[in-house]
C-alpha cells in the first residue's frame, strides 16, 4: 500500500510525526512525505524535522512565503503525478493552505483522501482556517476526529457517518512522546527564568496582528500584565513583520518584562509551556497542549474550534476583551486552580488507531 502525506507548516510536522513513526512498524506500507515549504522560515522548519525525528522529505516543493491554495494545488498535483506508482491514499493534517491544496489535488486525481483533525469548527467564516477545514472535509474519504464535537459537526453537515473515525489527537501523541526530552532544554537558563515565574505568549491570528489598532490594543493589555509577571513572547514571522510595519516594535521592546525572542524549536517551546504560570495565545494547538499539561491557557479569540479544551481542560476563552483578559491573568496569579480532565482518547495512541483504520479499509 502506498501512502503519501503532505505537510507545509510547523503544526503539520507535529501532527504527522506520530503517523510516520507508526508507518515504520508496517512493512506493507510504503510511505512518501511531501513538504510544500509553506512555512517560509527554512531554519525553523529544519529544526522541527530534526527534533521530531522526521525523515528528510521525499519531495520538497520549496514554495515561498504563504502561497495561495491554487498555487500549492498545482505544485502538489504535479508532484503526485510524478510518483512512480499512483498512491492509494493521501493524508493531510490540520487546516492550513497546504492541507486543502493537498486534499483537492489528490481528489482531482482520483486518489482517496484522509483528513487528520477533521470536523473542528469555529463557525467563524472570517478565519481562513475555517474555510480550509470545511473544503477539506467535504472531499475527504476518511475523517479522523480528535473530539466528539468534530463528529457532531460533520453529522450536522450531512457527512456519511461511515467516513468518520473518532481516534484521538495526534498532537498529543507528539507531546507525550517528547515531553521527557524537554528536560534537556536550556531555554530557562538562557532566558533566566524560574518555574512558575513567567507566562508564555503566542500571537499570530490576522484578527490580532494584521491591523495596527488591534495589535496596539493587545500590546496595551500585555503592558499591564507584564508589570506583575514576565511574559516570554516567541514572535511569529507574521507578527514581527507587522510590529515593524506598524512602527510598534519599539513599544513592545520598551515593556521591561515582555521578553521577545525569535521563533523557538519544538522542545524549547514545550519546555517553556510546561514550566510557565500560564499561557496567553490565539493558537488552536496550544489550547490542546496546555489542556493535557494542566497549564492555564488564556485564549484571546472570540471563538474556538476546540470546545473540549474549555469544557474539560484549562482553556479560558476571553476574546480580546481587556477586562476579561486582565481578570483571568490576575485570578491565576492569585492562585486560581483548574480541575481539568484530559479529553477522551488523548492518550498518545491516536496514530496507532488511524493506521489500524487505514489498514482495515485497504485490506
Amino acid at each position: 500500500m502506498k501512502i503519501v502525506s503532505i505537510v507545509g507548516t510547523r503544526p503539520n510536522f507535529m501532527k504527522i510525526a506520530p503517523l510516520v513513526e507508526e508507518f515504520k512498524k508496517h512493512s506493507d506500507i510504503a510511505h512518501t512525505l511531501i513538504h510544500t515549504g509553506q512555512h517560509y522560515d527554512f531554519g525553523m522548519s529544519k529544526l522541527f524535522f530534526e527534533e521530531l525525528k522526521l525523515p528528510k522529505p521525499d519531495v520538497h516543493l520549496e514554495s515561498s512565503g504563504n502561497p495561495e491554495v491554487n498555487h500549492l494545488k498545482i505544485m502538489i498535483k504535479n508532484a503526485l503525478e510524478k510518483q512512480e506508482t499512483k498512491p492509494d491514499l493521501v493524508i493531510v493534517v490540520g487546516d492550513v493552505n497546504s492541507t486543502v491544496a493537498g486534499a483537492e489535488a489528490a481528489h482531482e486525481l482520483g486518489i482517496k483522501v484522509a483528513h487528520v483533525e477533521a470536523g473542528l469548527r469555529s463557525f467563524d467564516m472570517t478565519m481562513p482556517e475555517e474555510i480550509n477545514r470545511i473544503r477539506t472535509d467535504n472531499i475527504s474519504d476518511f475523517l479522523f476526529t480528535t473530539e466528539e464535537s468534530g463528529n457532531k459537526n460533520l453529522a450536522n453537515e450531512g457527512v456519511d457517518r461511515k467516513k468518520m473515525f473518532f481516534v484521538g489527537n495526534v498532537m498529543i501523541d507528539s507531546l507525550l512522546s517528547h515531553k521527557e526530552r524537554t528536560s534537556k532544554s536550556k531555554i530557562l537558563e538562557k532566558l533566566k527564568l524560574m518555574k512558575d515565574g513567567y507566562a508564555v505568549l503566542t500571537l499570530h491570528r490576522p484578527s490580532n496582528v494584521d491591523n495596527k489598532e488591534a495589535l496596539k490594543y493587545v500590546l496595551d493589555i500585555l503592558n499591564e500584565i507584564q508589570k506583575s509577571i514576565k511574559i516570554v513572547f516567541p514572535v511569529h514571522p507574521r507578527t514581527i513583520k507587522n510590529l515593524e510595519n506598524f512602527d510598534l516594535l519599539k513599544y513592545a521592546e520598551s515593556q521591561k518584562s515582555l521578553i521577545l525572542t525569535k521563533p523557538l524549536g519544538y522542545l524549547d517551546f514545550l519546555c517553556l509551556m510546561i514550566n510557565s504560570k500560564f499561557v496567553l495565545t490565539d493558537s488552536g494547538g496550544i489550547q490542546e497542549e496546555t489542556t493535557v499539561l494542566g497549564i492555564p491557557c488564556i485564549t484571546m479569540r472570540n471563538n474556538t474550534e476546540r470546545p473540549v479544551t474549555v469544557e474539560r481542560g484549562t482553556n479560558i476563552l476571553v476574546s480580546t476583551d481587556r477586562i476579561k483578559i486582565l481578570e483571568a491573568a490576575n485570578n491565576i496569579l492569585k492562585g486560581a486552580t483548574f480541575k481539568a480532565k484530559i479529553p477522551p482518547l488523548w492518550d498518545g495512541k491516536a496514530a496507532k488507531r488511524i493506521v489500524q483504520v487505514i489498514l482495515k479499509n485497504f485490506s
